[in-house]
């Protein structure tokens, strides 16, 4: 079998990360024949690279060295295109609403790292979500810069989150996910039905469009299964006990709602609403309660429970007025 020859890799970045944000990355690329002339300048390639960019902030940026070559030198604003050349700088990062809660680590070696998030704070930088990430926040906080993350959970549950602090070891932990030998269960809040038969598997094809929000239920063979029962209730409310056998986006909730037992806080289901980005109130009542998994380096078996627990059971009326 005839390997594929590896990428080849580039140099080290000279810019420390900044907020746990990695610089960005720029190779030039090299001028083909049938591309015509190269760019007098990089300047001039910049402009029609980062054509987003307005162009007085590249310039600006360029004035004042915000563009640094492999070893660190700030680039000329006159300097001449040249093939193959990498650069890296540090993009504006546009104000965010600080997610008001702290990150909780249960366990860190040197391997692996594994944090209780709060509801609000997403996974990984998306979007309009870069600093107020839990891996952006940890990695600044703890000074772990080449922390990853092993999955992603939802911005909108709180819970268990596996990172890898070692970057050697970030496939296998990866892998456990790709390949479901890790244990999850979530603990949801919503409406008590005695008119839902429970413990029950749901099955059913889940979408989810680029563009629309929330994710859909739509004929077809299943790629979505969850198991889920009921551990108690108290006048109107139930706490949920929800095991996801795949991974698809939005599944719990999206199984939850098909029910007829939608989320308490969530804004996706069963009507979509659009809360404002500092609205921190209400958050949804779903929590990645557990996750257990065999380490595929030492061999030894873990098993993490969240210390969070979800507002809308202990004080019903704080959460409903959001407080």
């Amino acid at each position: 079998m005839t390997r594929r020859p590896r990428r080849p890799t580039a140099p080290p970045s000279p810019l420390p990360q900044r907020l746990g944000i990695d610089p960005v990355h720029l190779k030039l690329p090299p001028v083909e024949p049938a591309d015509g002339d190269a760019p007098p300048t990089v300047r001039a390639y910049l402009h029609t690279r980062l054509a987003a960019a307005p162009p007085t902030t590249l310039d600006r940026m360029l004035a004042t060295g915000a563009f640094v070559t492999a070893d660190g030198t700030p680039l000329p604003p006159d300097a001449p295109y040249s093939p193959g050349l990498h650069l890296w700088f540090h993009r504006d990062l546009p104000p965010e609403p600080p997610v008001p809660y702290p990150i909780d680590v249960l366990h860190q070696d040197s391997r692996i790292l594994v944090a209780d998030k709060p509801h609000f704070l997403a996974t990984t930088p998306r979007g309009t979500h870069i600093t107020q990430t839990a891996l952006a926040r940890l990695r600044h906080d703890l000074d772990l810069p080449a922390l990853s993350p092993a999955h992603r959970l939802d911005r909108l549950t709180a819970g268990l989150v596996l990172f890898v602090v070692d970057p050697a070891a970030r496939g296998a932990y990866q892998n456990l996910f790709r390949d479901r030998h890790v244990h999850k269960e979530y603990e949801a809040l919503a409406q008590h039905n005695p008119d839902v038969a429970l413990p029950r598997t749901l099955r059913s094809r889940i979408e989810k469009t680029p563009g629309i929000v929330a994710a859909y239920e739509t004929p077809g063979e299943p790629n979505s299964e969850s198991h889920i029962d009921l551990i108690e209730h108290k006048a109107h409310t139930a706490r949920y006990r929800l095991t996801p056998h795949t991974g698809r986006t939005h599944q719990l909730r999206v199984h939850m709602n098909a029910l007829g037992l939608p989320i308490l806080g969530d804004p996706y289901f069963p009507t979509l609403t659009d809360p404002a980005p500092d609205d921190f109130t209400k958050p949804l009542q779903l929590l990645a309660r557990t996750l257990e998994f065999t380490d595929p380096i030492t061999g030894t078996h873990h098993r993490f429970e969240s210390r969070r627990t979800l507002q809308a059971w202990t004080d019903p009326e704080g959460w409903a007025t959001g407080a």
